[in-house]
């Protein structure tokens, strides 16, 4: 049960960063100054940390090319989510209506990619779809009753 606490600290993290985000990208005046600091960000903690770690456990060799390719295309997508969300910003829109699209959007492209990835052995249960509708119904219910800035 370790993972609900670790994916619990995940919708944390990822929940303060839309309006964190917004904040620097607002402060600094410029949405690239903004990127190049979640770049700075992501470089010390998801290459230094590893590094270390990886080095104290002499586990720096034994990747595979295909576990690195995929492993680099996820980092790489995590990064490309980042530039969208800052031209988000900077195109007008707002942590309040923009995180409620990400987050509510990216499970739904979530289960159909690993659907694509790993089929599942059965059909989905046709509550998936409902699942989907309620999402869709939840994201808008937020946009439209959310709090006036």
């Amino acid at each position: 049960m370790m993972w609900v606490v670790f994916a619990i600290g995940a919708a944390l993290a990822w929940g303060f960063y839309g309006p964190m985000l917004h904040q620097g990208q607002v402060q600094l005046g410029n949405p690239m100054r903004a990127l190049l600091c979640v770049g700075v960000a992501y470089f010390l903690i998801g290459v230094l940390i590893p590094v270390a770690s990886l080095s104290a456990q002499g586990g720096l060799g034994g990747f595979t090319q295909k576990g690195a390719i995929g492993a680099t295309i996820a980092g790489a997508l995590g990064a490309i989510g980042a530039v969208f969300i800052i031209l988000a910003f900077r195109s007008g829109g707002i942590p309040t209506y923009v995180m409620p699209l990400v987050f509510g959007g990216a499970p739904l492209v979530n289960v159909i990619v690993s659907m694509a990835l790993h089929p599942p052995k059965t059909a989905p249960n046709p509550l998936l779809w409902v699942g989907y509708a309620m999402v869709v119904g939840g994201a808008s219910m937020v946009l439209y009753f959310k709090p006036q800035s």
